[in-house]
């Protein structure tokens, strides 16, 4: 009986089992996790809507109601989702299909087309729009505008009609080659009638009143007009400009009146960086057109300067720019005696000359020409009340940190130490500015520490020598608020060859009285007249982190009666929570605590509406909705249903060891769900410096430079993420030393298998597990991608995409030798695992992208040639036309499935795919 009983009792638990037996995860599977991106929130907390967004598959727009959590809409192939200000509509961009994209040609998906879906939000109800270049909802959501992605002088002329248009053409005023207008389409949303206007560039709604500012521009441009449209009297139309040529670049209209500000140029003039534009303020009420003039002569205004209002609308920033010297035009080959002439030759020559009293080298003054200084404006302000316009930024300090709301500016320039960049790192010279007067005071100079400035420009504090400073602007009084405290200001993990930074600055009480400081673990506010520091949280005492949470960007500053969201890290657990601060009792209330990752990521502008992500390793971060009291916290989201069915993994553990100098790391453990105490596992050991904080975050579903951590647990694998610590002039030697004992703890724990250990790390990572083979044959596998193999070449190398020489990070940089070439050769070569390929046992294989624009693909062929001249088991994958991390779809999945085989011969000793074994040969027909 007992016999019977037992093999009752087997079947009962084998048929379970298989009842929740879990599937293993696949490459496909990967591609059908989906992301909440393009996150917007009505200003009244009542609607959500977003993208879910899939590794690989179609996109879908869904639209939540935060009253009741139901998904009240899906959009397929909706993106970039808009919301009226009043929420009434809920616009989506509706793109083609994946399947339309991927198999048109090159031809075909240039006549792929956009629509548009409209959604009302209290009937659900859809509205189908086609062929929609964009589109624009009214405030009060009695409009819609949108452009159709047709052209509008579609007509095509027989041939009669084109000879005559190429004599046309010649007199034409053309607009710039970008410059496309289209038919815009204006719907009445009550009941769904229009009316179109022709040859439309740019456009904008009013925000007070049933009124458009539109800018036509035609074909010949003889008929351009600036206008506005009166949508609540049929449509009228009142045009502000009208002349051949005229065009309205920036279009901005007051956030509290019925008035507009505009950019208006004019094509006659053709070279489009020379184009002086004029910013007016057209006064609905008054009915007149206010012309402002730049604060500077001889300033001009270009077309891509853009303008904004302050929130309540007292000011108009915008930029302007001096005038340009004249094009210089290059001589063309035009008679018989150009083809012989010197200087019509030499205009013809292709030439950059490098030049030893350069600021910057060729490729990173080509870079920032092209990127800023081509078309670099600076920054201006208009008072409406003074009726007067100030400069704020000049050629001389260049750049202004724009907070609309504050009354005084963070002012940057960076010009007296660009050469310097490229070998010590970023510098730069602060400034306050008044944005009334434009008057500027100097903050500190030849700093990498970026100072924070009170709302109204008494006060700045920074970062220098080990403290936090107070620096009073009016009188130009120092402070040294930190001297003699026992708290620890500055970074005590900072393992660079540089001065050690502070921890930053929450902010600033709004009328300037105190500055809130972060030391390692709490916020300390400074008063900034007795210099009286009062600790505000205590976690010091548990070893947690506070840091605030900035939501709401317009803010200015903190009150004295204000609630403060803070984030609660808790350094030795890992653990992310939320907490309130009361800054009149400064006191902590926890309002999201747990094992897991918390995130505050928005609240409504006009309620106490909030969302947050709560994750873990099992859990998906999808959104959650609350209130300011945290009482009611409501799932809204639940995009990856789908995850229940995979054997994931067991819970993350944390796992102690020392680092090269014996300090006290830690690293995260994530075995398979099908782990049993005693198991020895093979491990994926995936680094780079810190990765303990990482515990609570839910893996990323997607296959790119890194390995897909579910991939590999849910097919058996162990996966290893250790901080790692670096000596100054030493990176390789200590990081090697870190890694060995890191891996070693793992083997003494019983839980790796000593020969089935592998190491997978991506750019500097890359380096590290490069080098590391040199030096231990404790791994059994290697991946390393993009790695640095010749710290000497690379020394004097480029950083293609920046433009910057790479010295700076040796000297003062993350590759953290401290010294240049000169002065300790020995140290370059010491750190390069080029020199040392000889020593290596261990079959790696290197990846990099041939388009890398970071590091020099050249440095992975070096460590190649090096290892296979040594008869190394070695494997070189030339990724084509990519950059420094895979972004194409095929290639990323294609190094995964590559990187999951080469893991699976060498640690778990199934057959080498062909590949493995012989290579591909190369063939092009």
């Amino acid at each position: 009986m007992k016999r019977l009983l037992f093999v009752v009792s087997s079947a009962i638990i084998l048929a379970t089992s298989a009842a929740h037996a879990k599937e293993t995860l696949q490459f496909n599977n990967v591609f059908d996790f989906k992301y909440a991106k393009s996150l917007q929130l009505s200003e009244n907390g009542k609607i959500l809507a977003l993208t879910a967004t899939p590794y690989r598959g179609d996109v879908q727009g869904q639209i939540y109601s935060l009253a009741t959590n139901d998904l009240l809409a899906q959009v397929p192939q909706g993106i970039k989702p808009i919301i009226n200000k009043n929420a009434s509509w809920i616009g989506f961009t509706v793109k083609p299909s994946l399947l339309k994209s991927e198999s048109a040609s090159k031809k075909e998906k240039n006549k792929l087309t956009n629509s548009l879906t409209l959604i009302n939000a209290k009937t659900t109800k859809k509205f189908e729009f086609e062929n929609v270049k964009d589109f624009k909802l009214s405030d009060d959501g009695l409009w819609l505008a949108y452009r159709l992605d047709e052209k509008s002088d579609d007509k095509k002329p027989d041939n009669k009609e084109k000879s005559a248009d190429k004599s046309k053409d010649k007199s034409a005023i053309k607009a710039d080659k970008k410059d496309t207008p289209y038919n815009l389409v204006i719907v009445k949303l009550k009941d769904q009638t229009s009316h179109t206007l022709n040859n439309i560039l740019t456009y904008g709604f009013s925000h007070t009143s049933e009124q458009m500012l539109v800018s036509k521009v035609v074909k010949d441009g003889v008929n351009n007009q600036i206008s506005l449209i009166d949508l609540a009297n049929n449509y009228k139309v009142t045009p502000l400009m009208s002349e051949p040529g005229i065009v309205a670049s920036h279009i901005s209209w007051h956030p509290e009146q019925s008035s507009v500000a505009f950019t208006a140029g004019n094509y006659i003039n053709d070279d489009k960086r020379r184009r002086e534009y004029q910013l007016y303020i057209w006064h609905d009420t008054k009915g007149e057109l206010e012309t402002i003039l730049t604060p500077k002569e001889n300033w001009f205004i270009g077309k891509t300067a853009e303008i904004n209002w302050s929130d309540a609308g007292e000011r108009l920033y915008f930029k302007t720019r001096p005038a340009l010297a004249k094009k210089i035009e290059k001589k063309k080959y035009k008679t018989t005696e150009d083809l012989i002439d010197y200087a019509t030759i030499r205009d013809q020559k292709g030439l950059k000359i490098w030049h030893n009293n350069d600021a910057q080298i060729k490729p990173r003054e080509q870079v920032t020409w092209n990127k800023d200084d081509k078309n670099r404006h600076f920054q201006a302000v208009y008072h409406l009340d003074t009726q007067q316009s100030i400069q704020l930024a000049t050629p001389d300090m260049n750049d202004i940190n724009l907070h609309k709301e504050k009354h005084a500016l963070l002012g940057v320039s960076n010009n007296q130490h660009l050469e310097r960049i490229m070998y010590e790192g970023f510098f730069a010279d602060f400034y306050a500015v008044d944005v009334k007067t434009g008057e500027r005071k100097e903050i500190i100079s030849d700093t990498r520490s970026r100072p924070s400035l009170s709302p109204k420009g008494r006060f700045a504090a920074y970062f220098d020598d080990g403290h936090v400073h107070l620096k009073n602007m009016q009188t130009a009084k120092l402070n040294n608020l930190t001297k003699g405290m026992r708290s620890l200001f500055s970074d005590d993990r900072h393992d660079y060859p540089t001065e050690v930074p502070g921890y930053g600055f929450a902010g600033w009480m709004t009328d300037g009285s105190a500055v809130l400081v972060y030391d390692k673990y709490d916020i300390w506010a400074f008063d900034t007249n007795s210099l009286k520091a009062t600790r505000l949280t205590n976690g010091e005492k548990t070893n947690t982190r506070y840091r605030v949470i900035q939501l709401d960007k317009t803010s200015v500053g903190f009150k004295k009666g204000d609630t403060v969201f803070v984030k609660a890290i808790n350094l030795k657990d890992k653990q992310t929570e939320i907490a309130k601060l009361n800054l009149n009792e400064n006191s902590i209330t926890k309002v999201l605590e747990g094992k897991s990752r918390f995130d505050l990521i928005k609240k409504a502008k006009h309620s106490d509406k909030l969302l947050f992500t709560q994750q873990s390793y099992h859990q998906f971060p999808d959104i959650w909705q609350t209130d300011v009291s945290f009482n009611h916290k409501q799932q809204v989201t639940h995009l990856n249903p789908q995850m229940t069915n995979f054997d994931w993994a067991q819970k993350p553990e944390l796992i102690s060891y020392k680092g090269w100098d014996g300090e006290d790391l830690q690293g995260v453990l994530i075995k398979p769900a099908t782990y049993k105490k005693g198991d020895k596992l093979p491990i994926v050991i995936y680094f780079y410096r810190y990765m303990s904080q990482r515990m609570y975050d839910f893996p990323k579903m997607e296959l790119n430079h890194r390995p897909n951590f579910p991939m590999f647990t849910s097919n058996g694998y162990g996966i290893f993420l250790p901080d790692i610590r670096f000596e100054v002039g030493h990176p390789g030697r200590s990081s090697t030393k870190t890694m060995i004992n890191a891996t070693q703890k793992l083997i003494d724990l019983g839980i790796a298998d000593p020969d089935k250990i592998g190491l997978q790390g991506h750019s500097w990572a890359g380096y590290q597990s490069a080098f590391m083979v040199t030096q231990t044959d404790m791994f059994k596998a290697v991946v390393s991608g993009a790695p640095v193999s010749n710290m000497t070449s690379a020394y004097s190398g480029i950083r293609l995409k920046s433009g910057l020489a790479r010295q700076f990070q040796y000297e003062t940089g993350q590759s953290r030798i401290g010294k240049n070439l000169f002065e300790a050769p020995e140290l370059y070569i010491e750190n390069s695992p080029v020199f040392f390929a000889n020593k290596v046992n261990t079959p790696i294989m290197i990846m990099f992208g041939d388009k890398d624009g970071a590091v020099p693909w050249q440095e992975g062929i070096q460590y190649y040639l090096a290892l296979r001249r040594a008869g190394k088991d070695a494997i070189f994958l030339q990724y084509e036309g990519e950059p420094h991390h895979l972004k194409k779809f095929p290639n990323q999945v294609d190094f995964s499935i590559r990187m999951m085989e080469y893991f699976e011969h060498h640690l778990k000793g199934k057959p080498a795919p062909l590949w493995m074994q012989q290579g591909e040969a190369f063939i092009e027909e």
